[in-house]
């Protein structure tokens, strides 16, 4: 092993994905989502419309956690953000249940968090920690099919 997470950029617009370059955010056709993989930690989400939400979340870590720089990223607000997303399923699934959806996307969304606040549990056995909670990638394919949305080919 190389040590080096999973990296992908990709967009859906007009009902499908498209890979991107690392980092490239083109203008897309409304109602569109953005997706970059970090290193298998973060996931950034760029959705528009915004709706209620500013229009960007974050799987994993966010990069204010990540990079530990305030400076990184602004400040998160998951339960904007899950109402965001959730206002952004309902254009694509009307008269679905958007405060049902709220409720799961917001177990995906990631919150800034104290750099030294985190401690590794000794005792903790490595087996029984879920898979999405250590590469992005696993949460994030978690996180498009709680939209309903196909996963890009390299998520897979």
């Amino acid at each position: 092993m190389d040590g080096v997470g999973f990296f992908g950029t990709f967009a859906f617009e007009h009902g499908s994905w498209k890979t991107l370059s690392e980092g490239e955010l083109p203008p897309l056709a409304e109602p569109s989502l953005w997706i970059d993989v970090h290193d298998s930690d973060i996931t950034s989400v760029v959705y528009a419309p915004a709706g209620p939400g500013s229009g960007v979340a974050y799987l994993g870590l966010t990069p204010r956690t990540y990079f530990e720089n305030p400076n990184a990223s602004d400040p998160t607000d998951v339960l904007r953000e899950a109402a965001g997303l959730a206002a952004w399923w309902g254009g694509l699934n009307p008269g679905g249940d958007v405060p049902s959806k709220q409720a799961e996307l917001l177990q995906y969304l990631a919150e800034d968090e104290d750099p030294n606040g985190f401690e590794w549990d000794e005792g903790e056995d490595v087996d029984d920690i879920d898979d999405g909670e250590v590469f992005v990638e696993v949460k994030t394919k978690r996180f498009l099919t709680a939209l309903g949305l196909p996963l890009p080919a390299e998520l897979s």
